[in-house]
């Protein structure tokens, strides 16, 4: 990536030495504007002028593009020209579209050995009993049906410390009771995928590390039985996973009393844990970015990539998700994976993906959204190919179905839809006990039990939202710092927040809203 100078006739000597344009690949027909650029600006390096008004984060063609030709950020293809575009123009949906091309999947092609730590770094976490390692000591409560969501909040909510502080005043160490409701559960075909998939994500959450104690309520009558869901993820009742359903408790106050009663039984116990220090190899971190613009491929997502290089160094995990977040860059994966299989793996997800489009009669390119659009992105094409920058370097080492239990060490890809709340909500359910999201447009978002990192991509989204944002990326842009650098910071801060360090979304209370099962399959 290099950061191209360009001058605007009229400016004065300190104004003309300000970097105005990025230029990401030297093949590339176009570089990406850094701040707004009018009319007759000139970028020398490239040799051209500016026609018209480009906003930031957009695209400048730097060369004459017939219509129907390739157009290359990254290096690699994110469209093709709908017309004909003339240096210095403004590329973007008017005259940039989706097409069809070859991709070289060559399977592990460019996978190398694992860089090590020469220090391995550590993080304070909670030990529990089985040696499962927790960033975060929560008592949760799940439903197996929508019918069963407002028993549970009205639960969740007699423990709430900005409300009811008696309720958890004797026990400083539980972060918190927290309702993960959804809208589903019900109507649905008992031995279909979609029961199957809402079941895997129950399951993972109740073993998640971050729950020492775990109340699934239903109602009694629904598809979804709590007994089945227990016996297809192997799991039985004990101190610290109770069940229950609400007709046979006997209406809606009885159940919340005697919820109430189960988790007051549960805090003692929750509370007994102390933290201390653990290798980083016990981190397993969740990829997301959303409101993406088109900064999120030059600074946050590749400043993301630089700390999960660092995280797989020190032995941890990352996944990365959002299958049509990366299609038309699912080939710069595969030459990545460790084995043919892995890469097959890999492309198998995407053919189910367009499969499953084609089904709808919807577009993988329904993705960028309109504030995505309005960011600079063009094409999911483009999006995809600055989304995989969060993945850094690192070979990928596994292909996970949605809310399966990740164990490999090292990155990994879990089939997700691109969704933030749904592909987060399945990261957690196979065990990530950290989320690090990146923003170009602003985010608010958090997911209990798991703290979340949001991360700007640019100083002005910093300026305007920092409230909600954990670190800005910005300086990238202006060169103030680099990649690796912001990278080597975002993993401090990785390490931080596991360890205990609130998170911004955490302090606004994010994250029982965020809960979101993949629904997918017929309802009847």
């Amino acid at each position: 990536m290099q950061i191209t100078q360009a001058h605007s006739s009229g400016e004065n000597a300190a104004a003309s030495s300000r970097p105005l344009v990025v230029r990401l690949h030297r093949d590339d027909d176009v570089v990406i504007a850094r701040e707004q650029l009018i009319g007759g600006t000139r970028l020398p390096e490239e040799n051209i002028a500016v026609s018209g008004l480009i906003p930031p984060g957009h695209k400048v063609a730097t060369r004459a593009i017939a219509q129907d030709q390739p157009v290359k950020r990254y290096g690699q293809i994110i469209g093709f020209a709908s017309r004909a575009i003339e240096p210095g123009e403004h590329v973007h949906i008017h005259n940039l579209a989706m097409g069809e091309f070859d991709r070289d999947y060559a399977f592990c092609a460019d996978a190398r050995p694992t860089p090590r730590a020469d220090t391995p770094a550590t993080f304070d976490g909670i030990v529990r009993a089985d040696g499962r390692i927790a960033t975060r000591n929560y008592i949760g409560i799940l439903t197996s049906v929508n019918c069963s969501a407002t028993v549970a909040r009205a639960i969740a909510d007699h423990f709430r410390r900005d409300t009811h502080p008696e309720s958890l005043a004797a026990y400083p160490n539980v972060d918190g009771v927290v309702a993960l409701t959804h809208g589903v559960g019900c109507a649905v075909d008992p031995e279909g995928e979609g029961l199957a998939l809402l079941q895997r994500t129950l399951g993972g959450y109740a073993v998640h590390p971050n729950f020492a104690g775990v109340l699934v309520i239903g109602l009694g009558c629904e598809t979804n039985q709590i007994a089945r869901m227990l016996e297809t993820q192997g799991l039985t009742e004990a101190p610290s996973l109770r069940t229950f359903n609400i007709q046979e408790t006997g209406g809606t106050a009885k159940t919340i009393a005697h919820g109430i009663e189960i988790v007051e039984g549960m805090l003692a116990a929750a509370n007994r844990v102390e933290r201390q220090p653990v290798p980083a190899s016990h981190l397993v971190v969740g990829l997301q970015c959303g409101g993406s613009d088109g900064y999120s491929g030059i600074s946050g997502n590749p400043a993301l990539g630089a700390a999960v290089d660092l995280l797989v160094a020190n032995g941890g995990t990352a996944i990365l998700s959002e299958t049509p977040e990366i299609y038309g860059a699912e080939h710069l994966l595969t030459r990545r994976a460790v084995s043919r299989e892995v890469g097959e793996k890999l492309v198998a997800r995407i053919h189910w993906w367009e499969d499953y489009c084609a089904r709808n009669r919807a577009a993988m390119n329904n993705n960028p959204s309109a504030g995505n659009k309005a960011g600079g992105l063009t094409t999911v094409l483009e999006k995809s190919l600055g989304g995989i920058a969060k993945a850094g370097n690192s070979n990928l080492v596994e292909v996970y179905e949605y809310a399966e239990r990740v164990d490999a060490k090292g990155l990994v890809f879990m089939d997700t839809p691109g969704y933030d709340p749904i592909s987060a909500t399945g990261q957690v359910a196979g065990g990530a006990n950290l989320i690090c999201f990146t923003t170009g447009r602003g985010s608010a978002y958090g997911c209990a039990p798991t703290p979340s990192l949001k991360i700007a991509t640019n100083d002005a989204l910093w300026n305007r939202q920092q409230e909600d944002i954990d670190l800005n990326c910005g300086p990238i842009l202006s060169c103030e710092k680099s990649i690796e650098q912001m990278g080597a910071e975002l993993f401090q801060l990785m390490l931080d927040a596991a360890s205990g360090k609130r998170t911004r979304s955490e302090i606004h209370g994010y994250g029982q809203n965020e809960f979101v099962p993949w629904q997918i399959g017929a309802i009847t």
